[in-house]
């Protein structure tokens, strides 16, 4: 499914989150997939299953995956203008990318090519 770095400062359960993100983002796993159960995926990537279940709490709590009792979890099917407080996080989080950015010296013709590139990922919507 995807490689997490060990050697990171970054926590592990935090990686998982980001990956997972980028896959539903991106539309690798799909509206209402069933995600791969606590106890697979830990085998699969050999760690923890509570770093597993911390990672899949995290996602629900963030509104990119649900649970079923007894049957899984499953990616959650967003309407992109349903989610309000998670659009403002994001908008600031933005925000703050770009200022750091422009400090940096990234120009803002940059930042739209950047903008670009990942709106021409997302054409399959």
């Amino acid at each position: 499914m995807f490689e997490l770095d060990f050697r990171s400062r970054r926590p592990i359960y935090e990686q998982l989150v980001e990956k997972l993100k980028e896959l539903i983002i991106n539309e690798v796993l799909k509206k209402d997939e069933k995600l791969p159960s606590v106890r697979e995926l830990a085998q699969q990537l050999t760690i923890n299953p509570n770093t597993i279940q911390k990672a899949y709490r995290e996602l629900e709590s963030q509104g990119y995956i649900y649970s079923l009792k007894g049957k899984g979890s499953f990616v959650y099917p967003v309407n992109k203008t349903d989610n309000d407080e998670e659009l403002n996080k994001v908008r600031e989080e933005l925000r703050k990318l770009f200022a750091e950015a422009i400090y940096l010296g990234i120009t803002s013709k940059e930042i739209e090519l950047l903008l670009r590139e990942v709106e021409g990922g997302q054409k399959n919507d």
